[in-house]
C-alpha cells in the first residue's frame, strides 16, 4: 500500500516537472495576449473579457493554430484557477461524444448551478460555466443536434465553445446560435518568433538555415513545428558531443524526402531542376525511370510525401507551360486518389514518373 502511494506521488511530481513536460504544453499560451498571430479572435476577446459576456462561441480553422489554447487561455482569465476545474469541462476527440454522453455527462454538467465566487477574488468569474468541445466536427449529427436543445435550456449559466478543423462538417441550427472566429495558418514571421523564443529559452543550438526548414515542413502547424524542435534538440543532446541542429535533421524527423532524392527523380521524369538548368539527356526513358522508382522505394521513402514535394516543384516551375502543367495535375490527382484508395505505393510512383515525363515531352 505504502509502495503504492509513494509510486503515484513520483508519478505525480514528474508530471508537474517542467523539464518532462512536451514544449507543446510548456509554451501553450497562458493569457489571450501570448497568443500567435490572430489580431481580429484576439481583439474581440479582449473586449467580451472586460465585459465577461461571453457568447456561445465557434472557433475554427488548420490544425496547430491556436484555437484550443486560446479558449483555455481565455478560461484561465475568467475563472482564475481556483475556479478553472469546477468552471470549465474540456471534451476531445480521444473522449465519447455519442448522442449518450451529450445527454447525460455534457447536460448535468451544464445544469448545475455555478458557486458564487468570492467578493475580492482578483479574477472576474461570471456567473456561468464554459464548456469546450474539441474537434466538434467529429461528432454525429444526431449528436450536434441533441446539444442544440441544451444550449438553449442552460444558456443563462452554461457557454459553448465549439473547436473544430472544418466548420462545414458543423450543422446549421448549431453554428447559428454561436460568435464565429477564424484562425488562419500562422505567417513565417509570427512562427519564427516563437520558434526563435523557445530556442533560446532551451539553449537549443540550431542553425537559422533549420528554422527555416522547421517553418516550410510545418506550413503553418506552429504546434507540429515545436514538436519537430523538440524532437531535433533531444536528437542533438544525444550525441557525444552535441551537435548543431541542421536542415537534414529537420527533413529526417519531419519525414520530408531529402532534396538530393527529389531532384534525382525530376532529372529521371524530365523537369528542369531550380537554378541548375539541364542537359536533355539526363531525362530517362521508361528502363531508366523504373530504375529510379525502385531505388526509391529501397531507400524507404513515402510516396504521398514525394508526391507533394513534386507537385509543388512542377505547379511553381517557371519553365513549365499552364498546358503541360494541367496535365502534370491530372497524374497528380488520379495518383492522390489512388494512394488513398490503398493501391500499391510503387506502381503509383511509376506511374507519375510516366505520366510526368510524357506530359512534358516535346
Amino acid at each position: 500500500m505504502f509502495l503504492k502511494t509513494s509510486a503515484k506521488k513520483d508519478a505525480q511530481k514528474n508530471a508537474a516537472d517542467p523539464a518532462l513536460q512536451p514544449w507543446v504544453e510548456k509554451y501553450r499560451p497562458q493569457t489571450i495576449e501570448d497568443v500567435s498571430a490572430q489580431e481580429h479572435a484576439v481583439a474581440v476577446l479582449r473586449k467580451t473579457l472586460t465585459s465577461t459576456n461571453l457568447p456561445h462561441m465557434l472557433f475554427y480553422g488548420p490544425p496547430g493554430t491556436g484555437k484550443t489554447s486560446t479558449i483555455l487561455a481565455l478560461s484561465r482569465q475568467l475563472f482564475g484557477p481556483e475556479h478553472f476545474r469546477t468552471r470549465v469541462l474540456e471534451l476531445n476527440a480521444s473522449d465519447e461524444r455519442g448522442i449518450s454522453i451529450v445527454r447525460e455527462k455534457i447536460k448535468n454538467f451544464a445544469r448545475q448551478t455555478p458557486r458564487a465566487a468570492d467578493a475580492n477574488s482578483q479574477y472576474p468569474c461570471p456567473p456561468y460555466k464554459i464548456i469546450i468541445l474539441d474537434e466538434a466536427d467529429s461528432m454525429t449529427q444526431d449528436a450536434q443536434a441533441a446539444l442544440r436543445r441544451i444550449m438553449e435550456n442552460y444558456a443563462k449559466i452554461t457557454r459553448f465553445c465549439l473547436v473544430c478543423n472544418y466548420v462545414t462538417r458543423i450543422i446549421e441550427p448549431l453554428a447559428s446560435r454561436c460568435s464565429k472566429f477564424r484562425f488562419h495558418s500562422l505567417d513565417v514571421s509570427s512562427t519564427r518568433l516563437r520558434l526563435e523564443h523557445i530556442v533560446k529559452t532551451e539553449g537549443v543550438d540550431i542553425s537559422p538555415e533549420a528554422v527555416s526548414a522547421l517553418i516550410s515542413t510545418s506550413e503553418g502547424d506552429l504546434r507540429r513545428s515545436i514538436t519537430y524542435l523538440q524532437s531535433a534538440a533531444r536528437l542533438s543532446a544525444s550525441q557525444n558531443p552535441p551537435t548543431s541542429i541542421n536542415t537534414s535533421d529537420i527533413q529526417e524527423i519531419a519525414g520530408v524526402v531529402p532534396d538530393g532524392v527529389i531532384n534525382r527523380f525530376s532529372s529521371a521524369i524530365g523537369v528542369e531542376l531550380p537554378n541548375e538548368g539541364m542537359d536533355t539527356d539526363t531525362a530517362k526513358d521508361f528502363d531508366g525511370i523504373r530504375a529510379e522508382v525502385n531505388r526509391i522505394m529501397q531507400e524507404g521513402f513515402s510516396v504521398a510525401q514525394l508526391l507533394s514535394q513534386l507537385h509543388d516543384i512542377v505547379i511553381l516551375h517557371d519553365t513549365i507551360t499552364s498546358k503541360q502543367k494541367a496535365a502534370c495535375a491530372a497524374v497528380f490527382a488520379a495518383a492522390d486518389k489512388a494512394l488513398c484508395d490503398g493501391a500499391d505505393e510503387e506502381l503509383q510512383l511509376l506511374e507519375i514518373g510516366i505520366g510526368i515525363w510524357k506530359a512534358l515531352k516535346p
